[in-house]
Formats: C-alpha cells, structure tokens, sequence
C-alpha cells in the first residue's frame, strides 16, 4: 500500500494529494537478496551487476547516448543552463549550471493516439491510505520516514 498526505499550496488556494515515502530508502543489499531469491543467480553475483550498472550507465550517457533498461525505463542526461542574449556571449562551460540524469519509466501497452498505456513501475490497483491514519495508529510514524510529495509547486502532477 502507498500513502499520500492532503497538502495545501497557499499560491493557488487548492489541496491537494501528495505521496508519501515512508520510513528510510530500500538499500541495494536488500534489493540484491530479494532478486536473488527470485531466480537462479547469488547473492554476491547480484551485487557485482547492480554495482558496476551506475558507472556501465554514465560511460554510454558520457557518449551521448541514452539507456534504456528494458521493463525500467530510460535514463539521458539533461543541462540545466542559463541562457545568453547575444551568440557572441556563448560560452558553455559558464552556462551549464548543473548536469542531471531525466529518467523516464517504461510504458507498457498500446501507445497509439487514443489508446491506453501504463508505466510498468506503477502498477494497477495501488491502495492508497491517507498518511495521518497510519501514523495515528502507531503512534506518531515510523521515524525516520520524509514525504516526496508527488506534485509540483504549484500543485500539478508530473
């Protein structure tokens, strides 16, 4: 199940839902032990993969390219710059202000016009529970735990 909190955006006068992650991140160790358990290869063959994966993934964006992890989605890179008004005050290297990796999740289905299709890591049927009844039922959270609120500032959903 996943949790959401009601979240006032004061700008435009509207709630509205945000997802919350709860408690800390799922480390990588324990991603390799349950994969492990899922099909043949070990433990430690897991982590080797997941471990050279990150810099396997920034040497072919390093080249221009992007990478598309089949049932995952794809990773590129994007620039965030600061434009320049004249072509003869261009200058790269002073205009990138921060390098990002943009990933987008796979979409599963037909991908025609009028068609429907899913992102493959967000599954049908989520049951959505309000976050302050949990927290209320343990008493004050799990700890440890922050709300990503899955929306923009001003409160559109990306």
């Amino acid at each position: 199940m996943s949790f959401y909190k009601k979240i006032y955006n004061e700008k435009f006068g509207v709630y509205y839902p945000a997802a919350v992650t709860v408690g800390q991140p799922v480390p990588v160790k324990k991603v390799a032990k349950r994969l492990s358990q899922m099909c043949t290869v070990t433990y430690a063959d897991v982590m080797a993969v997941l471990g050279e994966l990150p810099g396997v993934m920034a040497d072919y964006m390093a080249q221009g390219k992007s990478v598309r992890l089949d049932g995952l989605g794809t990773f590129r890179y994007t620039l965030k710059t600061r434009g320049v008004a004249d072509e003869a005050d261009f200058d790269f290297q002073k205009q990138v202000e921060a390098i990002r990796v943009q990933f987008v999740p796979q979409r599963e289905g037909a991908q025609t016009k009028g068609s429907v299709s899913t992102r493959s890591l967000v599954p049908t049927g989520i049951e959505w529970l309000p976050y302050e009844a949990i927290e209320a039922e343990d008493g004050g959270g799990s700890g440890g735990g922050g709300s990503e609120p899955g929306s923009g500032e001003d409160g559109t959903f990306g």
